[in-house]
C-alpha cells in the first residue's frame, strides 16, 4: 500500500469511528427517551384507568342509592295500606304509580288471593313456594337497612343525581288520594308486621318485589317496575366533557341498559362503540343483583409509546449514518479510483515512451548507416530502408492511437461515414499487412465471400479496428502458426468480422478486462511484448462509434476470436 492510499484510509476511519459513535450515542439516547415515554404513558394509562375505576363506583353508588330510594318510597305507601282488605287499595295504588309494574295480595304466606298481573301469578306461586323471605327463621333484616348505612358512608353526589333521587323519591310515594279505593291508613303499622324487598330471577328476568306481612297473616306486596328506572340511569352517566370513556350499566349476561360516551372538549352526547373494558363494578346483591357498571377506556394508545418513538428515531439514526458512510465510501472510491487512473496513465506515459522510442532509435541508427555510407550491399541497404518504412508504419500506429484516445476521451472523434463494399475494403486492408503478418511468422488465412457486401461506415476507423485486431494477434498468437479473417451476413441480419487465431487465447478473468483502458494481461514494463494497453479500448470505442460491438470468444480447439459486430 502506497503512502497516497495510506493517507485515504486514515481519512476514511477518522469519518468512519466518529459517524459510528455518534449513532451509539444517539441509539442511547433515543433507548432512554423511549424508556422516558413509555413509563409517562404507563402512568399516564394508569391514572386513566383509575379514574375511570373511581367514575364507575361513583356512578354505582348513585344506583344503588337511587334504587333504594325508589324502595323507601314504595315501602311508605305499601306500610300505609289497610290491613285489611286491601284489594282495591292495591289497584288503585298501582293505577297511579309508574313506578309499579304489579300488585298482588297473599291469602297465606303460601297461596296467591289476588294478582293485579295475571302474567306474574306464576313466577309469583314458585317464589313464595320456594323462597319467601317472610318465612325465614333469622330475624329479617330489610335491604333498605343495608343502603341506608351504604349511603351513610358516601359523601353528597353531584346534583344531577341528587335530583334525580329526589325525583323518584316523589314519584314513588306518589297515590291517587282521592280515589275513594285508596285511603291511606294513619299512623304506622302494628309491631308484629314486618316488611322488606326480595329479589327473585327467573327465565333471565329480574323480579324486585317489596312486601308487608300483616298481622292477619296474610301478605301484600309490590313489584318494582325495573324497566322504569333503568330507563332513567343515563342521568347518572358523567356529562362533564373531561373524560374521553364510556361507561355502560348492563346486566351480567351483556345487555347493555345505558352506554353513552362523552368526548374531550366536546359536550355532546355520542353514542360508540367501546373497544376497550377497564373495570366492571357490582351492584350490591340487596339492590340490583346481576347488574354492574362497566367502565371502558379510550380505544388507541399513543403513537410515541410501544416503541414507536425508538423505531422512528433509529431509522432517523440509521438513515443518517448511512448517508455519511454512502458519502465517505464514494470519497473513497473515487480517490482509490482517480489513484489507479494516475497510475495507469504514468504507466501509459513510460509506455508509450518506450514504445516511442524503440522504433525511433531503430530509425536513427539506420538512417544514420545509410547517410554515412557504411554500407556497400544494395541488398542490405534495401533491407535497412525496409527496416526503417516497418519502424515507421510502427511508429504511425502508436501516434494514431494516441490521436484515436485523445479524441475518444474528449468526445470529439468525428466518423465520415460512406458506402463502401466491406469485402473489397477488408481485402485492402489485408493485402496492405500481409507482409507484416508473415513477418511475424503467421499463415493469413482468408474467408471472404465472393459477393459484395455493402455498407455505410468510416473506412479510417474500420481500418483501425483491423489494424489493431492484426497488430494484437501479432504479438500474442505467433506461437499458434495462423491467423484467419472472415466476413459473414448471418441470418438475422448485420455483417460479422471474425479474427482468429491459435495462440494461448485469454485467461477467463481477463476476457471483458482486456477491453478497458490501459489493461494489460501482462502489466509490466519489460513484458515480452510492447504495448500501451489501448488497442482493444480503441478499437471497441470506435465500433460502438459507427454502431457496432466488439467482442471476445475463445475459439473451438483452442484461440482467441475477435468478433466485429456491424448493422
Amino acid at each position: 500500500m502506497t503512502a497516497k492510499s495510506g493517507r485515504i484510509y486514515l481519512y476514511w476511519l477518522l469519518l468512519l469511528v466518529p459517524t459510528l459513535a455518534v449513532a451509539a450515542g444517539a441509539l442511547v439516547l433515543l433507548r432512554r427517551e423511549q424508556a422516558r415515554l413509555d413509563a409517562e404513558a404507563s402512568a399516564a394509562r394508569a391514572a386513566k384507568q383509575a379514574a375511570i375505576a373511581a367514575r364507575a363506583r361513583l356512578i354505582a353508588e348513585n344506583v344503588e342509592l337511587l334504587v333504594a330510594d325508589v324502595e323507601d318510597g314504595l315501602t311508605g305507601t305499601l306500610m300505609a295500606l289497610p290491613a285489611r282488605n286491601p284489594e282495591a287499595a292495591l289497584a288503585e295504588w298501582m293505577k297511579g304509580n309508574t313506578l309499579v309494574q304489579s300488585v298482588f295480595w297473599l291469602e297465606d304466606d303460601r297461596r296467591v288471593r289476588w294478582c293485579s298481573d295475571e302474567r306474574a301469578r306464576p313466577w309469583l306461586s314458585r317464589w313464595i313456594a320456594l323462597r319467601p323471605p317472610w318465612r325465614l327463621t333469622a330475624t329479617f333484616a330489610p335491604e333498605t337497612d343495608a343502603v341506608r348505612r351504604l349511603r351513610g358512608n358516601i359523601a353528597a353526589n353531584v346534583s344531577q343525581a341528587q335530583s334525580l333521587r329526589n325525583s323518584l323519591q316523589y314519584e314513588a310515594r306518589q297515590a291517587n288520594t282521592t280515589s275513594p279505593n285508596l285511603k291511606l291508613a294513619e299512623g304506622t303499622a302494628a309491631a308484629e308486621e314486618r316488611h322488606g324487598w326480595a329479589a327473585w330471577q327467573e327465565s333471565g328476568m329480574l323480579h324486585l318485589v317489596g312486601w308487608r306481612k300483616l298481622a292477619t297473616g296474610s301478605v301484600v306486596g309490590v313489584e318494582l317496575n325495573l324497566a322504569g328506572i333503568t330507563g332513567r340511569f343515563d342521568e347518572l352517566l358523567p356529562r362533564d366533557g373531561e373524560l374521553a370513556h364510556a361507561f355502560a350499566i348492563r346486566e351480567h349476561d351483556g345487555r347493555v341498559a345505558q352506554s353513552k360516551v362523552y368526548l374531550a372538549n366536546d359536550l355532546e352526547v355520542r353514542k360508540r362503540a367501546t373497544p376497550e373494558e377497564v373495570v366492571a363494578i357490582p351492584l350490591a346483591e340487596t339492590v340490583l343483583p346481576g347488574w354492574e357498571v362497566v367502565g371502558y377506556g379510550e380505544g388507541p394508545r399513543d403513537s410515541r409509546t410501544a416503541g414507536g418513538y425508538f423505531v422512528v428515531g433509529a431509522l432517523l439514526v440509521g438513515i443518517f449514518v448511512a448517508t455519511i458512510l454512502s458519502a465517505g465510501s464514494l470519497l473513497l472510491w473515487q480517490a482509490r479510483r482517480s489513484e489507479a487512473e494516475a497510475a495507469q496513465k504514468t504507466s501509459f506515459v513510460a509506455n508509450v515512451s518506450h514504445e516511442f522510442k524503440t522504433p525511433l532509435t531503430t530509425i536513427r541508427l539506420y538512417a544514420e548507416l545509410l547517410e554515412q555510407g557504411r554500407v556497400r550491399d544494395e541488398a542490405q541497404s534495401r533491407t535497412y530502408l525496409q527496416t526503417i518504412a516497418r519502424e515507421t508504419q510502427r511508429l504511425a500506429r502508436l501516434v494514431n492511437n494516441a490521436l484515436d484516445f485523445s479524441r475518444l476521451e474528449q468526445g470529439k472523434k468525428k466518423y465520415a461515414l460512406a458506402a463502401v463494399d466491406l469485402t473489397a475494403e477488408l481485402g485492402r486492408m489485408l493485402d496492405t499487412h500481409a507482409p507484416r503478418i508473415a513477418e511475424a511468422g503467421l499463415t493469413l488465412h482468408r474467408q471472404l465471400p465472393g459477393a459484395a457486401v455493402p455498407a455505410t461506415l468510416d473506412r479510417d476507423a474500420l481500418e483501425q479496428i483491423v489494424l489493431n485486431l492484426i497488430d494484437n494477434a501479432c504479438k500474442y498468437a505467433v506461437p499458434g502458426g495462423e491467423l484467419t479473417v472472415t466476413l459473414e451476413t448471418p441470418p438475422g441480419g448485420g455483417k460479422q468480422i471474425r479474427g482468429s487465431d491459435r495462440g494461448p487465447g485469454v485467461p477467463p478473468v481477463h476476457r471483458e478486462r482486456i477491453f478497458e483502458k490501459f489493461h494489460r494481461v501482462d502489466d509490466t514494463l519489460t513484458a515480452e511484448q510492447g504495448g500501451a494497453g489501448l488497442g482493444l479500448s480503441i478499437a471497441r470505442q470506435l465500433a460502438r462509434g459507427l454502431g457496432g460491438e466488439l467482442s471476445y470468444a475463445p475459439r473451438e480447439g483452442g484461440g482467441a476470436s475477435f468478433i466485429l459486430k456491424l448493422s
